[in-house]
């Protein structure tokens, strides 16, 4: 059974920073796409940042250029989202999705369930 398992969200100020977590099982982990999503309230779910195993890319919203950054560690099947210099405008719900075809999109196959980010102003 595939299990995407977030963590480390939280309030925190404009201009910090967070690190998400997300713990994977269930599945090979060099053969799946995963990445970070988020949905803000009233907005259309959007993808923040993917590891994309059919081309070997990393893939970034233009809005967290820059500033986020995504990592993997193998030995512990899980992915991170480091995020620094966090806006209000980066509030949402942030979900670590992956994908057994191994591209990024916003359909993925298996959804972990939340971890809220709250920036205050």
């Amino acid at each position: 059974e595939v299990q995407l398992q977030a963590s480390g969200g939280g309030l925190v100020q404009a201009g910090g920073s967070l690190r998400l977590s997300c713990a994977a099982s269930g599945f090979t982990f060099d053969d799946y796409a995963i990445g970070w999503f988020r949905q803000a309230p009233g907005k259309e779910r959007e993808g923040v940042s993917c590891i994309s195993r059919s081309d070997g890319s990393t893939y970034y919203a233009d809005s967290v250029k820059g500033r986020f950054t995504i990592s993997s560690d193998r030995a512990k099947n899980t992915v991170y989202l480091q995020m620094n210099s966090l806006k209000p405008e980066d509030t949402a719900v942030y979900y670590c999705a992956a994908d057994s075809r191994g591209y990024c999109h916003l359909r993925m196959d298996y959804w972990g369930k939340g971890t809220q980010v709250t920036v205050s102003s």
